[in-house]
């Protein structure tokens, strides 16, 4: 039987509308995964995943874990500060030499240069002549201005293949002790356990490569992530150019990381909950923060009153002011610097890692972030970010009159057109 004209129209209006519904019914956290996957990001099964909330807590964690190692330690930092903390992790790290564990280690040549107590070549040689492999990422050499970017920032240790640690943290003492022009400093880490280590270990595999032309990525005996527990877990990895594994995965790219954010802020139907110390996001961020606002996500936002570097946090304050006026709820944590760089979403998923949201991370770092799709890791911090705000200051139109001078105003929107480069 032919159809008419206008039954024929409304069976196409409901052919049209049926995917979309489908995918309207899906929750937050699948759709996020769908639309990582269909860009290339591999989720692997079988996770497990311990969230380390303070320094203390990490290097505590990662220590026992070395002291344990049996084959194989990889360790890939912005920086090794040389203080207390770094020393102890070097004579650990020489103690598993003398055991015959194998031990490389790699550290950013500007992230070095940059700190108040960098590494210097004694201490280098030092290490080499105990036998601990650490060479450094693109040394700062004259002209100088050709190594501002890219950079490696990644913060990824991988121990015997099967216990990998990633977030925010170098290796210093203040993530302990803080420091006296910010006080305390709060920062996030996680420990994972499962397949995804495979992934954290390729990555670290193919940066030694590029740094030391020794090539360990195809060695199958670093690669030993096995089913560990329940959670699903994308590993999102930024580096300049496009890498793929041999089965067509992502295994980094230069929008990475941008994909993710964006992703996830599209997914969001109840709530976003930021915390991220150089919030400065580049256009396409800031307008997906935009879009969850307007149609009714409740966005939270956390930021530091105080800050580690100059002109950056007045381009913070500026842009969290906006996102204000625009019906975001911003609080600005009081104590000391959070340097958290996390996101968490309709408490069903969130992400951990490397990432700051300026056009540094996004645009030209290599970084690399954990995507973990499980409800209580997300709640977890959820309810840490809910006791945070109790040492926070919450920002309205009244209180923006009182935090910041009309010379301040003037230095955020200064620094605000400086972001492309911050």
């Amino acid at each position: 039987m032919r159809l008419t004209s206008k039954w024929a129209g409304i069976a196409l209006a409901i052919l049209a509308s049926f995917p979309l519904s489908i995918f309207g019914q899906q929750t937050s956290d699948a759709i996020f995964r769908h639309q990582m996957e269909e860009y290339g990001i591999k989720f692997t099964e079988g996770n497990r995943v311990k969230l380390l909330k303070s320094g203390q807590e990490k290097f505590d964690d990662m220590f026992k874990a070395i002291r344990q190692a049996k084959s194989s330690v990889h360790l890939e930092y912005f920086n090794f500060r040389n203080d207390s903390i770094a020393s102890l992790l070097f004579d650990i790290l020489r103690e598993k030499r003398r055991e015959g564990v194998e031990v490389r280690a790699l550290f950013d040549g500007f992230g070095n240069d940059s700190n108040n107590q960098p590494l210097k070549k004694h201490h280098l040689e030092s290490l080499r002549n105990d036998s601990v492999d650490i060479y450094e990422f693109d040394p700062i050499r004259f002209p100088w201005v050709n190594h501002i970017w890219p950079r490696d920032h990644r913060k990824i240790v991988v121990i015997d293949g099967k216990i990998g640690y990633t977030g925010g943290m170098n290796v210093a003492d203040y993530y302990i002790k803080g420091t006296e022009q910010v006080g305390s400093w709060r920062d996030m880490h996680c420990r994972i356990e499962g397949p995804a280590v495979n992934e954290l270990q390729h990555i670290f595999c193919r940066i030694w490569k590029k740094v030391t032309k020794e090539d360990i990525i195809n060695d199958g005996k670093y690669y030993k992530g096995a089913p560990a527990g329940n959670t699903p877990l994308g590993i999102v990895n930024r580096e300049p150019g496009s890498v793929y594994s041999t089965d067509g995965h992502v295994l980094g790219k230069n929008d990475a990381v941008r994909r993710l954010y964006i992703e996830a802020l599209d997914a969001a139907r109840d709530s976003l909950k930021i915390i991220n110390p150089y919030f400065v996001p580049i256009p396409c961020i800031k307008r997906a923060i935009e879009r969850a606002i307007d149609r009714g996500v409740r966005v939270e936002i956390m930021v530091s009153a105080k800050s580690d570097i100059p002109l950056t946090p007045d381009a913070v304050f500026y842009t969290v002011h906006k996102l204000m006026k625009r019906g975001a709820h911003v609080w600005l944590y009081e104590p000391g610097f959070h340097h958290s760089k996390i996101l968490m979403v309709d408490g069903k998923f969130c992400t951990v890692g490397s990432t700051n949201l300026d056009a540094r991370s996004m645009r030209f770092d290599y970084e690399e972030n954990a995507a973990i799709l499980s409800p209580e890791t997300t709640q977890e911090l959820d309810a840490m970010f809910n006791r945070d705000k109790k040492d926070s200051f919450y920002l309205t139109k009244e209180s923006w009159n009182e935090f910041r001078t009309s010379w301040q105003k003037f230095r955020g929107w200064f620094g605000y057109l400086l972001r492309p480069w911050l």
